[in-house]
């Protein structure tokens, strides 16, 4: 009996050791996008002279930025196995609830914003409503809001100023505060850096601390990966997921707000297709169509091939129009890069 109870140990912990250093690496779900990343950081050095610039750089910082701030919230509420199809309008319903509002009142742009951000929440809080009360796919749900509010936006903006763009609001009170808060930028020596790159590396550093550090965070991946199970230890699992429906809007008002206060009007038809980026970005950055896997920094660097991609293309001389193909070609290597990636992981786990 003794000699079985010794033999044991030798024979697993070696097994363990030699298996977990590199399956460990590509269980990171991010370890795709990273390579991805700098692959395309060199061939754009290489292809594209202009790239290579400084100030070249924190325009695509800034580019990312603008796609990457929803992405974040997008790729949590994937990891949680939802979709939001109204992520991408969102933004410009925030913009113009905002400005109109105030401009037909005449009253403080502090007032409209936050009224806007009311509104956001609301619209995020009934489409996890929904999707949970129904049973209905988040997927059909988001996109009959897409319409809604792409109806609206346009409907709506027509009616109030006669034209699809809202009017200037850049003389109405609280404008200045306002912009330095979603849309001020600042110089490092000869570059420009937009504040919401630092909104953007503090929303990520945030949702990647909720992850991988907090209870809320394991939720989110249960509730993505087994519902029925993490219910069953009890998770609320419609509360997590009609918080991270809220989570996408909020976000989503966030860069509303940053492009309204930058540009003092907004398009109504803005935003439309932006929804498609922001998912893939989550996919690039390694999270799971299925959900329960992924986490922010993967979404952060997929975000950040975009930006590089979208300005690249442009640097280097080339047809802008290849770059929907480009991304075609990313969503689909990056599916079946994490399809393997997970594999890894779960054979790591019954290692």
């Amino acid at each position: 009996m003794s000699h079985s109870v010794q033999a044991a140990p030798p024979v697993a912990v070696p097994s363990r050791i030699t298996r977990s250093l590199p399956q460990r690496l590509l269980a990171r779900p991010e370890v795709g996008a990273l390579v991805a990343a700098v692959l395309i950081f060199v061939f754009f050095l290489a292809m594209a002279p202009a790239f290579r610039s400084a100030e070249s750089f924190f325009t695509v910082l800034y580019q990312s930025s603008t796609i990457g701030i929803v992405a974040v919230g997008v790729g949590m509420l994937m990891i949680g196995g939802e979709f939001d199809l109204s992520a991408g309008v969102i933004t410009t319903s925030a913009g113009l609830v905002n400005s109109m509002f105030c401009w037909y009142f005449g009253i403080n742009l502090w007032v409209g914003a936050l009224l806007s951000l009311v509104f956001c929440l609301f619209v995020g809080f009934v489409n996890g409503y929904l999707v949970m009360k129904t049973g209905i796919p988040s997927f059909l749900i988001t996109l009959g809001t897409f319409f809604v509010l792409q109806g609206a936006n346009l409907g709506l903006t027509k009616l109030v100023t006669g034209s699809v763009s809202s009017t200037d609001i850049s003389q109405i009170d609280g404008f200045g505060s306002l912009n330095k808060i979603f849309a001020s930028s600042f110089k490092v020596g000869p570059v420009t850096v937009w504040i919401t790159v630092i909104w953007w590396a503090l929303f990520v550093a945030l949702a990647a601390w909720i992850l991988q550090r907090t209870r809320i965070g394991n939720w989110f991946f249960a509730v993505g990966g087994a519902p029925d199970s993490a219910r069953a230890v009890g998770v609320p699992v419609v509360k997590t997921k009609i918080g991270l429906f809220m989570t996408v809007s909020f976000l989503g008002w966030f860069v509303g707000m940053h492009t309204l206060y930058r540009f003092n009007t907004l398009q109504a038809g803005n935003g439309v297709g932006n929804e498609f980026l922001y998912i893939i970005a989550a996919v690039v950055g390694g999270t799971l169509l299925t959900g329960g896997f992924g986490n922010a920094i993967g979404v952060a660097i997929g975000a950040f091939i975009f930006g590089m991609t979208s300005l690249g293309i442009v640097y280097a001389g080339w047809d802008p129009n290849w770059f929907r193909a480009f991304l075609g070609v990313m969503l689909l290597l990056a599916v079946l890069v994490n399809l393997y990636i997970k594999r890894m992981s779960t054979a790591r786990k019954v290692g």
